[in-house]
Order: structure tokens, then C-alpha cells, then sequence
């Protein structure tokens, strides 16, 4: 159950893809974590249903610097080992 999320708000400089990445190991969720340049944070994650909610509530809210003003969700495929933070493209 991959899914790609575009999360808006005050998500850069904030810590968020650390924290993603954390709470992503804690719940088995894999997939991948980015900045985009327009300011937005980009991300897959994949793993049993559950997981894969549970993270989604999660980035609505993201830590606690961040201001998350919305999340979009579409669906995704791939096939990932474990949750990494990729670079800006």
C-alpha cells in the first residue's frame, strides 16, 4: 500500500525529514523522504495498511516546529529497503 504524500506548510528548516525518518523506523513504514524547491516536503512510504496511516497522521502534523497546512496523498508503487532522506530535486 505505497503512498505519495506533498506536504505544504512550514516543513523546511524545521527538522521534518529527520522526524519522518524516525517515526517511519519506529512504525516498519519504508519509502523515501525529500525537500522539494518549492518549498513542500515529498514523500513514499509503503508498508502494511495500518503503518501507512498511521504515518499520514503523523506528517498532518510532523514535529513540532513544523506548521503543516495540508497533505496531499496519490497513489504510488516501488519497492523500498528501509526509509531514507533523499536530496532536493
Amino acid at each position: 500500500m505505497a503512498k505519495h504524500l506533498k506536504i505544504r506548510g512550514l516543513v523546511q528548516g524545521v527538522g521534518y525529514r529527520d522526524a519522518m525518518c524516525r517515526e517511519a523506523g519506529r512504525l516498519g513504514v519504508t519509502g523515501w523522504v525529500r525537500n522539494c524547491p518549492d518549498g513542500t516536503v515529498e514523500a513514499i512510504v509503503d508498508g502494511a495498511p495500518s503503518a501507512v496511516e498511521a504515518i499520514i497522521e503523523w506528517a498532518r502534523r510532523g514535529p513540532p516546529a513544523a506548521r503543516v497546512a495540508g497533505v496531499t496523498l496519490s497513489d504510488a508503487s516501488g519497492s523500498f529497503t528501509g526509509f531514507s532522506w533523499r536530496p532536493t530535486e
